[in-house]
């Protein structure tokens, strides 16, 4: 039996002429009861889908097209041969990271999950000052900066490497833990971490200094502390062509001149 598809797509022209096209040759079941969740646009559609799908009980595996902008995260689209594509196509797993956050008066946040990083930035013109801490230990009792962020293997290749960071094998079981701008200590540039890691970051002078914290495109402001760790209950499923595979683009970026 052919796989059971469910089609999203983004606001972009393009994507939704492609929604048009592909729902009328194969249907569209709800993503609840779908094999396949076929993401149509760019990397922020496909972000969107993975924090969508998130909230179900049994999550379908995602096979993206670029239809947008940046397609990292996406296929090529075409739209013959999609069934034979999907057949053939290899699985790349994608953890997310779990973002705990606390407000300048002491309140829990909501939670928040990233797929790519989640970034702490200054948002005053003043320099944020920031305390590092790795599974309780501190690390750096003050670093000052425009900002810091934590980075999966997948999202290594995206915020984390303009702001100077490593690019991380898919496989490498690592975290990027990466300054943004550091003023001090200027030599810092950074630390390689276990993904088994917890980090904490406690923002100094939070009311002075505001910080907010970002995870992929959601955002809490004037936090006070951050917790970040990988969350592997969560882990979802995307698919690649043969070949193309998440892990083989990401090796592919540092070579690329």
């Amino acid at each position: 039996m052919p796989p059971r598809l469910a089609f999203t797509a983004s606001s972009a022209p393009a994507a939704q002429e492609a929604f048009a096209s592909l729902t009328a040759r194969h249907g569209n079941v709800a993503e609840a009861d779908a094999d396949v969740v076929v993401a149509l646009g760019g990397d922020g559609q496909m972000l969107d889908v993975l924090h969508r799908l998130l909230r179900l009980d049994q999550r379908p595996r995602i096979y993206g097209m670029n239809r947008g902008t940046t397609g990292f995260l996406l296929n090529s689209y075409q739209e013959e041969g999609l069934e034979e594509r999907l057949a053939s196509a290899v699985a790349s797993r994608v953890v997310p990271l779990e973002c705990r956050a606390w407000s300048a008066s002491g309140d829990e946040l909501p939670l928040l999950r990233a797929f790519n990083e989640v970034a702490l930035r200054r948002m005053s013109n003043q320099s944020a000052r920031i305390r590092v801490s790795v599974d309780g230990v501190e690390r750096l009792s003050e670093l000052a900066c425009d900002g810091v962020l934590v980075a999966t293997p997948a999202g290594s290749t995206a915020y984390n490497l303009s702001a100077r960071g490593p690019i991380l094998p898919l496989e490498s079981n690592l975290l990027a833990l990466t300054p943004i701008c550091p003023l001090r200590p200027r030599r810092w540039t950074g630390a390689l971490l276990r993904s088994i890691r917890g980090i904490a970051f406690d923002v100094l002078e939070p009311r002075k200094r505001p910080v907010a914290v970002s995870a992929d495109q959601r955002e809490l402001i004037e936090v006070s502390r951050v917790e970040v760790r990988e969350s592997r209950d969560t882990e979802m499923s995307l698919l690649f062509d043969d070949g193309q595979g998440l892990a083989e683009r990401v090796l592919a970026e540092q070579f690329r001149t």
